[in-house]
């Protein structure tokens, strides 16, 4: 593995003289709903024009809005001492890896395949964090080759299985212990990831006998704690409960001879998708960071994902045609679940509205795709104004869990990624073709015997 050499987008200083000028505006509104569409255009790039360009759909990214975000998370992590580790599952984009590996930051990961991206961004091994419970024994020699920073535990049976390995390669690597709080986030059941019935971490009693264990590696240095409470969190009460008590257990194991090193406190904090949400200021979740770990000497890291990226990315689509059954009317757009999950996945609600609204009274509509499922809906009764065959409409909040989940259900190709900034445009990922997507795929002519 090796870091990629190429330049995938505008170096840290250019993007920085950039969005301080024409568009500068956009790097102070980090409030609810702040939406970087002025006039039809995106970071001062006509849409319009562009979809005539680049088939739809495809997605778009704000360079500029990034931009704000990291500049923002710099400065509130820089004045508390706290690492950021970026949850490269929201989007592991190449160019937005990039971007956000210039600003200093690294990485938390969730597989090999994560890994090799962000090397390849330039983020260095040794600002990578490796999550997840299901890591297997080749998913673990090939992160201590590398020399990832560190791997967060889940299970018993991992840490022996990173003794392990780490005693038949001679390789080092720091552990920390995933510790679940039981505690209930309050978002989606199937991001809630806190709780003691949820797959993740494991008690402190159980983490407790890991440290009073005898260590089957010199090689393995178990000295950080984890905890992870669940993703799109609005409210600052439940990080608090589960940081503190991080807090304690670290300070019980202290009295006990295990000094912690580190608390690694996760991901989570969520955005506004809707008109009313007011999930809280990136200075308010940093404030309570140190709140809850006050007195901890050691070192802290944070793992953002979503509220870096959501809101630099719309879904542009175009309407296909308008099915009024009667009962109900739908947008049909040339989008579908394959390409943008969460609707269909955790019923998540995102704005969407035309690019060019036209004239006339505002009627509930299904915004719906192409793909056979009746799952393959954005919307249900969402109030619009007219739209006819041909139109764009655009799907807000879509940086984040978008093209990173996107799948080639029905045969589909995956859609295109553009990177916009201060008028301009680059292609950051093009369009799948046919002969790429089947790619790998072949006639079974060779028969063996296993």
């Amino acid at each position: 593995m090796h870091a990629m050499t190429t330049t995938l987008g505008h170096p840290l200083a250019e993007r920085r003289r950039t969005a301080a000028g024409t568009h500068g505006a956009v790097t102070a509104t980090l409030g609810p709903m702040a939406s970087p569409i002025s006039g039809g255009r995106l970071d001062g790039v006509d849409l319009e024009a562009l979809a005539r360009r680049v088939p739809t759909p495809f997605y778009a990214y704000s360079a500029t809005t990034l931009d704000a975000r990291i500049d923002a998370l710099q400065s509130a992590t820089e004045s508390h001492g706290i690492a950021v580790r970026y949850a490269a599952k929201a989007n592991a984009t190449l160019a937005l890896l990039q971007r956000i590996a210039e600003a200093g930051f690294g990485a938390d990961i969730v597989s090999i395949g994560e890994l090799e991206r962000c090397l390849r961004a330039g983020i260095p091994a040794d600002r990578i964090v490796y999550s997840g419970v299901g890591k297997t024994t080749v998913d673990i020699a090939t992160a201590l080759a590398a020399g990832v920073e560190c791997l967060n535990v889940e299970s018993l049976d991992e840490l022996q299985t990173i003794e392990r390995i780490a005693e038949a390669s001679n390789r080092p690597v720091r552990v920390a212990a995933r510790i679940n709080p039981d505690v209930d986030a309050g978002s989606h059941a199937k991001i809630s990831t806190g709780r003691a019935e949820d797959k993740f971490g494991v008690s402190p009693a159980e983490a407790r006998a890991w440290f009073a264990r005898e260590q089957a590696s010199p090689l393995v240095r178990l000295d950080g704690l984890h905890v992870h409470i669940g993703s799109q969190n609005l409210d600052l009460a439940p990080f608090h409960r589960a940081f503190a008590q991080v807090a304690q257990f670290a300070r019980e194991l202290a009295t006990l001879g295990h000094p912690i090193a580190s608390i690694d406190v996760g991901g989570g904090l969520g955005v506004a998708y809707r008109d009313g949400q007011r999930p809280p200021g990136i200075a308010e979740y940093m404030d309570t960071v140190r709140t809850a770990l006050s007195g901890f000497s050691g070192r802290i890291l944070i793992e953002p994902g979503r509220w870096l990226v959501a809101d630099a990315g719309v879904l542009v689509t175009r309407v296909i045609r308008v099915k009024n059954t009667g009962t109900r009317r739908f947008l049909i757009l040339d989008a579908a679940m394959n390409d943008f999950a969460r609707p269909s996945l955790y019923d998540a609600w995102h704005a969407i509205a035309p690019l060019t609204p036209r004239d006339g009274t505002p009627l509930p509509h299904d915004i719906v795709g192409p793909v056979c499922e009746t799952g393959d809906t954005f919307a249900r009764d969402r109030l619009l104004p007219p739209c006819h065959t041909g139109d764009l409409v655009l799907i807000h909040g879509a940086g984040a869990y978008g093209t990173s989940m996107s799948s080639n259900y029905n045969t589909r190709p995956r859609i295109a990624e553009v990177l916009l900034q201060d008028g301009r445009y680059a292609i950051i990922r093009r369009r799948q073709t046919f002969d790429e997507l089947i790619a790998g795929e072949q006639p079974a002519r060779h028969w063996e015997s296993a």
